[in-house]
């Protein structure tokens, strides 16, 4: 049940970040997960270990999509098409 939550939450902290970040991104439906799932994992490592918040807080969901925001924009500046 633990990956299928992961799964879920990627997904729509990846489409938070594609909203958010503007241009145009050529990500499929998973490169869309793996990018929200990239977000929500650093997010939860550099967060929690600063002692922002800890898990369950809504500072999380903000906090995921921004660093997916970040990953997003760092992988249209190496990948450019």
């Amino acid at each position: 049940m633990g990956w299928l939550v992961t799964i879920i939450v990627g997904f729509i902290v990846g489409v938070l970040a594609k909203i958010l970040h503007p241009g145009k991104d050529n990500l499929g439906f998973i490169m869309t997960t793996l990018l929200g799932i990239g977000g929500s994992l650093l997010a939860g490592w550099v967060g929690q270990s600063a002692g922002w918040y800890e898990v369950g807080q809504p500072a999380g969901w903000i906090a995921s999509t921004i660093f997916a925001v970040i990953i997003l924009v760092i992988y249209t500046r190496v990948f450019k098409k």
